[in-house]
């Protein structure tokens, strides 16, 4: 085809061979092929078989990594393990695993992708002259030639083995990205067995226990881990958490508490020291909607506080316990100023009312914070009374507030 032309008729173009189109797209595309040499001209080249199988080990190794990810991430021990408790250190190795895992499986086929391009991968040096406008169907056409002999020439489509290798690893690579999303899909509305962090679903907590007669505590973390005992860690004996008392907090302060049920309960008169609930306490601190602020105000104060109806009787003298769960979007509102009696949202900036039961006085939240009813029982623990009204955080929606 020694002359090139800018039009060509449908019955020339559909006779024209791929290696025709492709020279014909080049010419017609402004490119010049200045330098082009294939990588091992000559078939059966021993040189071909090791780049080929130097390949191949790179991409099985991705395949091979690929499936370590996915059977250390179903398969290896992940629930939480104290110090000094069997199966400690295959805890503490799950994570780094996974990291090792995916991040060598993608290693591994982006070094056999890289390896495939030097080795395989004619050179070539083009220079194209830039142009503007919309493809015709002659450009349609000789592209896909070129994209034809650009695989042809990769020699890619006649290795197999190779090419399954890639496939698996690419794919398993992706496992690696989305196995990881299938932890957090869930059904919010399936309930499970009622727990310290509730049943699951977005409208219970911890404190949704007291709906099932069970007595539930203000808890106060302490912060305690395990301690050491004749040479080894233990958590026997230990207590995450304890019952709050009125006179624990001074007027004007705030602590953070969380439901404690009887039955976790180990301090004061109840401790034994041979008891091990720290797990259970655990479970407490970590649910995710437990978290409450209990505010003393100071008495002057209390005095003008104003009390949402059906709520007059939640509080407890200058005692009140508030969700502390932002009804935004779930951030924790941490912070509490005495000054003013607002508490605020330090992720963004809502602010509530304590003096007039926890209403939204300023930033994007428009809902009150819950409040926890509460009092104190003959031992002279603060206790809740019942469960919130209404569920805690932010809206969903099957909320009725």
């Amino acid at each position: 085809m020694s002359e090139i032309k800018s039009k060509y008729t449908e019955d020339e173009i559909k006779a024209m061979s791929d290696e025709e189109l492709a020279r014909l797209g080049t010419e017609l595309d402004g490119v010049t092929v200045a330098y082009r040499k294939e990588r091992f001209p000559v078939e059966g080249d021993p040189a071909e078989k090791r780049a080929a199988r130097g390949v191949n080990i790179w991409f099985a190794l991705s395949v091979v990594f690929g499936i370590a990810f996915a059977a250390v991430y179903l398969f290896w021990p992940w629930q939480y393990k104290h110090l000094e408790e069997d199966g400690l250190w295959m805890y503490t190795l799950y994570t780094p695993l996974l990291g090792v895992t995916a991040g060598l499986s993608i290693i591994s086929l982006g070094v056999g992708a890289v390896q495939f391009s030097k080795k395989f991968v004619p050179e070539e040096i083009s220079v194209q002259t830039r142009h503007d406008g919309p493809s015709d169907e002659l450009d349609r056409k000789t592209i896909t030639a070129l994209l034809n002999d650009a695989w042809k020439t990769s020699t890619l489509g006649r290795r197999k083995v190779m090419m399954g290798l890639a496939g698996t690893g690419a794919a398993l690579m992706g496992l690696a990205v989305i196995l990881p999303l299938g932890g957090i899909v869930k059904n919010p509305w399936k309930p499970k067995a009622m727990g310290i962090q509730g049943d699951g679903t977005l409208w219970t907590t911890g404190w949704t226990l007291t709906e099932q007669n069970t007595k539930v505590y203000l808890g106060r973390d302490t912060a305690a881990i395990a301690e050491e005992h004749d040479g080894h860690y233990s958590t026997q004996g230990v207590n995450r958490l304890v019952r709050v008392r009125p006179e624990d907090l001074d007027a004007g302060g705030m602590e953070t508490v969380f439901p404690l049920s009887e039955d976790m309960v180990n301090d004061g008169d109840r401790y034994d020291p041979t008891r091990d609930v720290y797990e259970e306490h655990m479970h407490s601190v970590h649910g995710s909607r437990n978290a409450v602020m209990l505010i003393r105000l100071r008495h002057e104060d209390a005095l003008k506080a104003v009390q949402r109806e059906g709520q007059e009787d939640f509080h407890y003298g200058d005692y009140y316990a508030y969700s502390k769960i932002c009804t935004h979007i779930g951030c924790p509102t941490s912070l509490y100023e005495q000054q003013t009696n607002r508490i605020l949202c330090p992720c963004h900036q809502s602010q509530f009312d304590a003096l007039h039961w926890g209403k939204p006085v300023f930033g994007p939240a428009a809902r009150a914070l819950p409040e926890l009813p509460i009092s104190v029982d003959s031992e002279g623990y603060l206790y809740a009374k019942g469960n919130f009204i209404e569920p805690v955080g932010p809206a969903f929606w099957e909320r009725k507030s």
